[in-house]
Order: structure tokens, then sequence, then C-alpha cells
């Protein structure tokens, strides 16, 4: 194939991506109205299923207090086309979150017959892996970091007159910010393989730099979920601990 043929099938890919996020994105504007209030203004409430589960443990040592029923936060909005920017913009990210899967499955077809059969298998499995893992730190971050992040600091005051009001913009940037930022810090394990494959770390240079990059993760839960108590560090620590030791396993020897 010439080179204009390789813009061509390029041109293609991007079509059909294009096409399905509109098509996507249609679909989440359409039941947005339905959903906001459930899913992603869900952690504004007491009811909120994580807040639940911590109440149900009761209070142990070092842990926020979960069991106060009254927590509510309510969202303002301040400007006038705001409303509807949400509704345009977080239509487009949950579109963008759906249609992962495919974009990924469009990249692979693109650059699947330049490779070779070995590695065709390789870097199919580390496509799926890689998906899969967005999703999970996707999920993680609505479910657990968000939530805990978000009732820190609308809890937190300077002062006894000082009132918190959630503008609606910073709380939909929070929102999006966490749960995304969370989907690509799980992509570490694939960023680790195909690091090794270009020869440029092993699992020697990994273990021997692991005190280094438990400082290096703790500083990162710290500043992603500043509440101070080990309970909460410990819930972002963890996970992320996790990735840097499997990241240890995929990479080459």
């Amino acid at each position: 194939m010439t080179f204009w043929g390789h813009l061509d099938v390029l041109r293609m890919s991007l079509f059909r991506i294009l096409g399905f996020v509109l098509v996507a994105f249609i679909g989440c504007f359409i039941v947005m109205p339905h959903i906001f209030d459930r899913f992603i203004l869900g952690p504004t409430t007491s009811d909120f299923f994580l807040y639940r589960w911590f109440s149900v443990l009761g209070r142990l040592p070092f842990t926020p207090d979960f069991s106060d029923d009254t927590f509510h936060v309510d969202i303002i909005n301040i400007n006038v086309a705001s409303q509807f920017m949400t509704h345009m913009s977080t239509s487009f990210w949950m579109a963008l979150v759906i249609t992962f899967p495919f974009i990924i499955y469009e990249i692979w077809k693109f650059v699947r017959p330049a490779l070779l059969p070995v590695e065709k298998k390789n870097l199919r499995l580390a496509f799926l892996f890689g998906t899969v893992m967005f999703f999970i730190g996707c999920a993680l971050g609505y479910s657990v970091v968000f939530p805990l992040t978000f009732r820190f600091l609308t809890q937190y005051t300077i002062g006894d007159s000082v009132v918190n009001q959630i503008n609606l913009n910073s709380y939909i940037h929070m929102f999006v910010m966490l749960i995304f930022v969370m989907g690509l810090v799980f992509e570490l394990p694939l960023l680790a393989w195909i690091l090794s494959k270009l020869g440029l770390i092993n699992k020697a240079f990994l273990r021997q730099y692991r005190s280094y990059a438990v400082v290096v993760l703790l500083i990162l839960a710290a500043v992603i979920t500043p509440s101070g108590d080990p309970f909460t560090l410990s819930l972002v620590f963890l996970p992320l601990y996790l990735l840097y030791e499997l990241s240890i396993k995929v990479v080459k020897a």
C-alpha cells in the first residue's frame, strides 16, 4: 500500500471513530437528565453507596465519620449558560468513556497489518488489558477516590463564618478530572510493558527503585485525597502500589 493509501485507511478509521462518538454523544445527551441526579450527583448525599457501606462498619480509628445521615451538598449555578454547557460537556466525556473500546479497536485495526504474527498477538492482548484497566481505574475513581475527596473538601472550613457553596462548573471539573486521572493511572502496567519492549526499563530497574516509587506513590495518593487520615490515604495508595507490583510482573527480565 502506498503512503496515500495508508492515509486513506487512517481517514476512514477517524471517520468511524468520530461517527461512533457522535452517536454515543447524542444518546448520552438524551438520557443525561435522567442519570445526572442519580449517577453524577450521587456523591453529594448520604445515600451514596460508599457512604452507606462505611457507616455500617461504624467509626473506626483514624477514619472519617460516615454515620451522618444528614450529609447533603447543594450544587449551585451562577452562570446563565453553565447548565447547558455542562449538559454538553458531560455528555461528550461520557461518550468518550463508552466508545473507548471501539477507539482502541480502530487503532488496533490500523496498526495490525504492519505487525508480525507474534507482535499482533502481544499487541492485541496489550490493547485488551489496557482497556480493562482503564475502566477499572474509572470505576475506582467514581466509587472511592472522588466521593472521599469531595466529602472531605466540602466539610473542610477555614473558619465558622465561611460557608461552602459548590459551583456546578467546579463540581463537574473535579468529577471528570479525578475519574479520568484514575483511569490513566491504571494504565501504568501497560506503559511499563511498552517501555520494557523498547528496552528502556526491566524488572531489575523497577525492583531497584521500588522504595523511591513507594514515596512517589504516597505523595500522589496524598495529593489525590487531601483528607490526611490514614484510612482514606491507604484506600488510594494500596491500588497504586499494586499497580507498580503488577508492572514488575508484566515487564521482561
